[in-house]
């Protein structure tokens, strides 16, 4: 018999790598992509030697630089560059944008001008709203969690509620979007914005579309509330949902209020509430960094936003805790009401049968987004109807100087600041974007952990509860091509080389500090 032959060293340590590797994707679970968001991103689950969750990572890979290449345009630049930022939410980049030059050139913009912004504004919320329901959140309650996959999608949707409901949900969103057109110009990237008002004014027969395009829409959000209630309230199975610990937290809301404490998308106050629903804080946007710091992870290039004067504590809820949340539930929950009458009637019944305020249940941000979308017809309907809408007086000329600006709106997703700083010249030096995916980040990192220790034992895992896994970040609506930016220094890079059977070859890693690795 020959002898048989030892494995070389080499031959051993490969051995040993393969079953340590294969153990460790025994216990690895990885959810890539992430579906119906804008952006992308991935959710690693870590098992332990029982098969029990240890850990849960809501990762975003993707890198978008805009504060850092912007630097050296001029500022009147910002509006259309910022609105490249995201395809689903130019818009609300675009008026943070023109905000903050309002405010860099010190000038106001004359009413109609203001009115006009609004009107969009909320014309644009409206739309959005429309499709985080029909298209990326509603799907899950309408169609079901647990339905297959090719079925949780606006076409599941459609086959539950109807053709008909199908048409009127294209052609809606379809008449917003041409009503934004026809006054800025594009309805994904707008240009009417300016420094002191805005590019094309609004003629009577333009303010005619918009007053019968604003009736529908009123009809619309009530409809579509209707639905909700029929679908999703009247099940006891998805209220369970709504109301179960899996899906709740205890921390703070920020959100933007006029001056009698009732929601606003455009303008006013920056209102921040605690766990127990009490005012914190409530602070005009130029004090956001007075109140809002930022903290890293080496997992994931979103900036992890908490409130600086409570601190960060890690990810943990409840009042000691500098985590907070921001979207349509938070903008419930620290506002005292809502400005129209048929928004104000469902908002109190939506604190009346969640149990009063604040609500904590992060699933609830569907129920609140669609309150929100009655509010925005009705504010359309409002405005539509203003006699000044159509004043030819549409801009103030700028004659300062340019320094510094800032900028905030209330996206679909939360609260959006925008802060420039440039030279005499007006070209930007420095520039600063928290958008509302920052703002939630940690709470949303917090949510993925949640469910994903609540549901998931052992690695057989059947696909309707990684979808559920899904439904902890989908509420929140994120944007994570807003919301990621670069650490100073070196971008971290991953390359792999494979041959043509797919195998590695050779794998090279870059860490922050710009050490190059080669394993």
């Amino acid at each position: 018999m020959p002898e048989e032959k030892k494995p070389t060293l080499y031959q051993a340590w490969q051995e040993a790598a393969a079953k340590a590797n294969a153990e460790y994707v025994r216990r690895r679970i990885t959810i890539d992509p992430i579906t119906r968001l804008e952006g992308h991103g991935k959710i690693d689950i870590f098992l332990d030697e029982a098969g029990q969750v240890e850990r849960a990572y809501f990762q975003v890979p993707e890198l978008r630089g805009f504060e850092k290449f912007v630097q050296g345009r001029p500022a009147e630049d910002m509006p259309q560059i910022t609105s490249r930022i995201c395809g689903v939410c130019p818009t609300a980049h675009h008026m943070a944008a023109t905000k903050a030059l309002d405010n860099l050139y010190r000038v106001d913009p004359p009413p109609a001008a203001k009115k006009i912004r609004e009107l969009i504004y909320n014309t644009f919320m409206a739309e959005d709203h429309a499709l985080h329901f029909y298209f990326l959140g509603g799907p899950d309650f309408v169609v079901g969690p647990d339905a297959p996959p090719a079925e949780r999608n606006v076409l599941g949707v459609i086959g539950k509620v109807g053709i008909e409901t199908g048409r009127k949900v294209v052609a809606m969103r379809r008449r917003w979007r041409e009503l934004i057109a026809l006054v800025a110009g594009k309805a994904v990237h707008p240009v009417f914005g300016l420094p002191g008002g805005v590019a094309k004014r609004v003629t009577p027969e333009m303010q005619r579309q918009f007053q019968e395009v604003a009736a529908e829409g009123v009809e619309f959000a009530k409809f579509t509330l209707h639905l909700f209630e029929e679908v999703v309230l009247k099940s006891t199975d998805y209220v369970s949902l709504i109301l179960s610990d899996l899906y709740t937290h205890r921390t703070y809301y920020m959100g933007m209020v006029d001056d009698r404490n009732r929601v606003n998308f455009y303008d006013g106050w920056i209102r921040v509430v605690t766990p127990d629903g009490k005012e914190w804080k409530k602070f005009k946007p130029d004090q956001y960094l007075d109140n809002i710091a930022e903290h890293v992870e080496p997992w994931s290039y979103v900036k992890f936003c908490y409130l600086k004067q409570v601190g960060w504590k890690g990810f943990t809820e409840g009042p000691e805790s500098g985590i907070y949340s921001v979207a349509p539930l938070a903008r419930l929950n620290v506002s005292d009401g809502m400005s129209t009458a048929l928004a104000q009637d469902a908002y109190e019944k939506f604190f009346s049968v969640l149990g009063g305020k604040p609500v904590h249940h992060t699933l609830a941000n569907h129920w609140a987004r669609l309150v929100e979308l009655l509010h925005a017809t009705e504010r359309m309907k409002e405005l539509a109807a203003d006699p000044q809408l159509t004043d030819p007086t549409i801009r103030v000329l700028p004659t300062e100087k340019p320094r510094e600006g800032i900028g905030v709106v209330e996206a679909p997703r939360g609260t959006l600041v925008h802060h420039y700083q440039t030279d005499e010249n007006g070209l930007i030096q420095k520039a600063n974007l928290i958008v509302a995916t920052q703002n939630n980040a940690a709470r949303m990192a917090m949510s993925v952990e949640k469910v994903a220790k609540g549901l998931i034992s052992g690695a057989d895992i059947p696909e309707g509860v990684l979808n559920r896994v899904e439904m902890a970040f989908r509420a929140y609506d994120p944007c994570h091509g807003c919301a990621t930016h670069s650490l100073p220094g070196s971008m971290p890079l991953l390359v792999r080389v494979h041959n043509q059977s797919g195998k590695t070859l050779a794998l090279l890693r870059r860490d922050f500090d710009g050490s190059v690795h080669r394993d």
